[in-house]
């Protein structure tokens, strides 16, 4: 695969975890917001989808696909984060430690699901099912 396929499937991969994170995140009120819990709650099948299609669909393989997806939670995180401060200045004081328990939470959803699919693509290169 060459670099430029390869940075379009990578780059695919993190704005639909973005959004995969961002949609159910971003739409519950701020004050109800409680990390890690609420982005377990809402967000982990969503992630753990998109980690294991990425390199299923893709082959760019478990690193790339489970950074890219990884990454994608404290992205969301951080454009929230943007978005109310830009409202109230002090509605964030702590936003590091929100940003770090996201890509925590990110990168521990992303890994294993990034691994599932790589074992699928592969799995399914035996059977010939995928080429």
């Amino acid at each position: 695969m060459n670099t430029a396929r390869r940075a379009a499937w990578v780059l695919a991969g993190f704005a639909a975890g973005f959004l995969a994170a961002g949609l159910p995140y971003w739409t519950i009120p701020y004050s109800k917001v409680s990390l890690p819990s609420t982005l377990l709650q809402n967000c982990l099948l969503p992630i753990a989808l998109v980690a294991v299609l990425l390199p299923l669909v893709s082959g760019v393989g478990i690193w790339r696909s489970a950074t890219a997806v990884g990454l994608a939670a404290p992205g969301a995180v951080f454009a929230r984060m943007v978005v109310e401060t830009s409202r109230d200045p002090t509605s964030h004081n702590l936003w590091p430690i929100e940003v770090m328990i996201a890509m925590v939470v990110g990168m521990a959803i992303a890994w294993p699901g990034a691994a599932a699919g790589e074992l699928f693509r592969r799995f399914a290169g035996r059977l010939g099912v995928l080429r």
